[in-house]
């Protein structure tokens, strides 16, 4: 993984002290609230319902073992012992201290993390695919592409305090995992016609109050063009984008506004100006940015035949099943460790979890973690013949439920339990489902079903992109709930249909229940969900929740 130099090193503290100055001055009363506002979004630092929230920077969601370490410090510490992972790969801190915050940022620096640009107005942490540089179906390692557009956009001067919040993912397998086509910028690595590396460039994409599938405006941008076309789209969104109304402020309202096609017009023509200018990148500053991401020192082995231990537990075949995928390097498996144990707020880790699973990527891999976009944690390098072994240890910490993929691996924001923003709770319908469906014969019969809840129109919980997904409402000061149908991520990405008027939080459940019912009676054999939604569309499953 990227390690910092003596300029980031210098950086980061320089940051920290300014910050440490700023946050003593507002609480002498030497600076309003006002002012105070965009210094503590450029820290990461939001005021919820019930406390600040601290959002930490997990770059592409690549993390070591001494992050874990100590990030499980802080959280002892500074927080209620534990934090959450974020659909953004970051990790959340739900009760810091306002006044203890440059303390925390003092920590975060010494294993260089941090938490600028994780809020504001400007380009936000890059996320990736979190199998990056390990997933048998790897086009390339996004990772170097994610650091080199980390380096140009942080501190970025031009981009600042942008028309509202900037997102960009980068996707180097065949299967999206970073859901790009949902993004401000989505890049999908691919081969062009003579084999080299490309990019496809997907804008305006976006889901809270206006959900839009982004469109594609460049179908394989050369490596040596990547920055200074990403800077051209910035800087033509920077000038034409929205800041009068903060709801129609993002690129993709701007893009839908123009058209994809005049958009890409005025990309290229602000382009023509830098393209061959200080933003190219040559070859050997795409070699720096690779040196960083280098094949670990992995054994020859061969794989391993685990039918047998399989066969001798079930417990640990429904995890082999479920929670294992396939590695580029003989011998090797991906393990994906849940955060989603039934009566624990999805994406939530402990202290001693985090400590845990930094003794375990020593021990079983090379001390290396990522966060997921679906709100887990996964060993990228793990022997296939210590597979078992590795699978004992998880069941003790409660880190191995088997339904990574299934309907309760289910993607769930704060919601109104700390976020100020929500309209609604969403961790307890996303324990209330868990509970209801908890045979898990019955959850693997259903087959991949994403379902993700949002507490508010913001879509932090990326409900527009659930199989089914479930939206947080206020209807006369009670909290109500809005499904939808249809949606998924991927590169064939489709925004959910509204089933119909909204539900009270204790029938969620039953609404559930009677969706899943229709799907059994509808399916063909092999279908998923998504399939057969797709053929039959929204009528039957909108006449069986209502009747």
């Amino acid at each position: 993984m990227y390690a910092y130099d003596q300029y980031d090193r210098q950086i980061i503290s320089q940051r920290v002290a300014q910050y440490r100055d700023q946050t003593e001055r507002y609480l002498a009363g030497k600076i309003t609230e006002e002012q105070f506002l965009p210094l503590r979004l450029q820290n990461g630092l939001y005021v919820q319902r019930l406390a600040p929230m601290l959002r930490i920077a997990v770059p592409y969601g690549t993390l070591n073992s001494q992050q874990l370490r100590k990030l499980a410090f802080i959280t002892r510490e500074y927080d209620k012992g534990y934090a959450h992972i974020s659909t953004r790969q970051n990790v959340q801190l739900n009760w810091p201290k306002l006044e203890e915050v440059p303390d925390i940022l003092e920590h975060l620096a010494e294993v260089e993390m941090h938490s600028i640009q994780t809020s504001g107005n400007c380009i936000r942490n890059v996320t990736a695919d979190q199998f990056s540089g390990v997933a048998a179906d790897e086009v390339e390692d996004a990772r170097p592409w994610c650091e080199i557009i980390r380096q140009w956009s942080t501190f970025h001067p031009e981009f600042a305090f942008l028309p509202r919040k900037f997102k960009i993912a980068v996707c180097g397998s065949e299967q999206d995992r970073a859901a790009v086509l949902v993004h401000d910028i989505g890049l999908q690595i691919v081969k062009d016609e003579s084999g080299n590396t490309a990019f496809k460039v997907i804008v305006g994409g976006g889901l809270g109050r206006t959900p839009v599938i982004g469109s594609v405006i460049h179908e394989a941008l050369p490596p040596r063009h990547l920055l200074s076309y990403l800077e051209a789209i910035v800087r033509v969104y920077n000038q034409l984008g929205r800041r009068d109304n903060k709801f129609k402020a993002r690129i993709k309202i701007l893009v839908r506004a123009m058209g994809a096609d005049a958009f890409k017009a005025k990309v290229e023509e602000e382009w023509a100006f830098i393209k061959d200018g200080n933003l190219d990148l040559p070859d050997e500053e795409i070699a720096r940015a690779q040196s960083f991401f280098t094949r670990p020192d992995y054994e020859a082995l061969e794989n391993e035949d685990l039918q047998a231990l399989a066969l001798e537990n079930v417990d640990f075949a429904r995890w082999l099943n479920h929670n294992v995928h396939a590695h580029k390097q003989r011998g090797y498996a991906i393990a994906t460790l849940s955060l989603k144990t039934t009566g624990v707020a999805p994406g939530d880790i402990t202290a001693e979890q985090f400590e845990a699973v930094a003794d375990l990527a020593e021990e079983f891999g090379f001390g290396e973690i990522r966060s997921t976009h679906q709100q887990n944690l996964v060993l990228p390098d793990i022997q296939q013949r210590q597979l078992f072994a590795l699978w004992q240890k998880l069941v003790s910490l409660e880190l191995a439920s088997p339904t990574v993929g299934t309907m309760n691996d289910i993607i769930c924001c704060p919601g109104g339990d700390f976020c100020s923003l929500a309209n609604a709770k969403s961790i307890p319908i996303a324990e209330a489902i868990q509970r209801r469906f908890d045979d898990l014969d019955y959850l693997y019969d259903l087959g991949d079903i994403e379902l993700n809840i949002s507490g508010c129109m913001n879509a932090c919980g990326h409900h527009h992109i659930g199989n089914i997904g479930i939206l947080g409402v206020d209807k006369k000061g009670q909290e109500f709930y809005q499904v939808s149908l249809g949606g998924q991520q991927g590169l064939n990405a489709s925004l959910g249909k509204i089933l119909g008027p909204s539900f009270a939080q204790d029938e969620i459940p039953d609404v559930v229940e009677k969706i899943l019912n229709c799907y059994l009676e509808k399916r063909h054999p092999e279908e998923r969900f998504i399939d057969t939604y797709e053929r039959i569309g929204l009528a039957p499953f909108k006449e069986r929740v209502y009747a």
